[in-house]
């Protein structure tokens, strides 16, 4: 069969969760099959591990993206006899002039479910674009089986034209000896105390308000001096946050770092105490795995899809309840005993996950959305 994907989400949207989805699946698609042909749509230079025998890596360009996305593509399908066409960007840029047959990864229905939350240019894109590309594509691929669920509470379509493939942690997040970890960041980012660990982004669903009122409350009943260490780039976004810690007389102990490199993000989940993850809604959520996968104790929410992909292996909480934050950051805290039970208990379920069985998963749905 020839399958053409297109991969230039793995380089637009880097760091982020469509961009580490992209990337990993067509990595790991092109090392395992070796009976079907892959024409990758692609947009930057690092495609050499891409190319095999049975690949074919076609660039294109970021300033031409409508003239790739409704006139390259559906005529290159067509001369390469495409049999299917995977979109894996919620579908954005799908043409209706492509006669193969198409699947897209529909990550989550954020936009519906949670428009406040989300970029006005956006949100209007996607809720003029999403029942097409779901009505039109012949398979949908999502990440979750809360957000097959949401896919079907919006668009009643057959079930069985969905199909879920959980994401994964890259292979670099494992756990590492935790004081070379602690030294490092001490000596690169000047962070000595022990603290607890927030990434993840700034937006509103993420909820880290809730996350800073919460340590305000019980900074001082735990048994050491911690900072509350939150990273990533957070613009206009974060500032009302650094506000609030100014407002609660937090700000000496809360560190917003900016910009971290993604090398450096399995040092800060090996050398954190607890990793806090208070979103309101996720149709996977990534962080909280990739923590358990370098052995981080593990706080989160106890909503939508979270709970399936952490299972009993940390500890839930009501995201809107602060007691139950405040008291679950105490618990985990003030007891070693509870941090090395959650450690044992993330790393054996993170085991369940890998990017392998997700592009093992993802061949079985091309096979069947093939076939019908």
């Amino acid at each position: 069969m020839k399958i053409a994907i297109d991969g230039r989400g793995a380089t637009w949207y880097s760091g982020t969760g469509i961009g580490t989805y992209t990337e990993n699946l067509i990595k790991e698609l092109v090392q395992i099959d070796k009976s079907n042909f892959y024409n990758i749509y692609w947009s930057g230079n690092n495609y050499d591990s891409l190319q095999r025998e049975n690949t074919k890596i076609l660039i294109t360009s970021e300033r031409h993206k409508k003239f790739f996305e409704h006139n390259y593509f559906p005529c290159n399908l067509q001369k390469m006899n495409v049999d299917l066409y995977h979109i894996p960007q919620n579908g954005i840029g799908f043409s209706s002039d492509i006669k193969c047959k198409t699947v897209a990864t529909i990550h989550d229905l954020i936009p519906y479910t949670m428009p406040e939350t989300v970029g006005k240019g956006y949100l209007i894109k996607f809720l003029k674009e999403m029942p097409y590309i779901i009505n039109s594509c012949h398979g949908i691929l999502t990440v979750s089986e809360f957000s097959k669920k949401d896919i079907l509470k919006y668009f009643p379509i057959n079930p069985e034209r969905v199909f879920v493939t959980p994401l994964a942690a890259n292979f670099r997040y494992r756990p590492y000896r935790k004081d070379r970890c602690k030294s490092l960041i001490k000596k690169r980012f000047n962070i000595e105390k022990p603290f607890i660990l927030y990434l993840g982004g700034f937006s509103q669903r993420k909820n880290i308000k809730s996350l800073l009122i919460s340590f305000s409350k019980i900074y001082k009943d735990l048994n050491q001096e911690y900072n509350l260490v939150i990273l990533g780039s957070y613009k206009e976004e974060g500032k009302p946050l650094v506000k609030l810690c100014e407002d609660l007389n937090i700000i000496d102990r809360v560190i917003f770092t900016g910009f971290i490199e993604d090398r450096f993000l399995p040092v800060f989940y090996n050398a954190c105490d607890v990793f806090v993850y208070p979103s309101l809604y996720e149709g996977f959520g990534l962080p909280p795995l990739e923590a358990m996968s370098c052995g981080a104790p593990v706080i989160t929410s106890n909503t939508t899809s979270i709970p399936e992909v952490v299972g009993e292996s940390a500890i839930l909480i009501n995201p809107l309840n602060l007691e139950e934050i405040s008291t679950a950051l105490c618990h985990v805290l003030n007891n070693e005993s509870v941090k090395k039970e959650l450690r044992n208990k993330g790393l054996a379920r993170a085991k369940n996950f890998s990017w392998r069985k997700t592009a093992q998963l993802t061949i079985e749905a091309y096979n069947k959305i093939a076939g019908m």
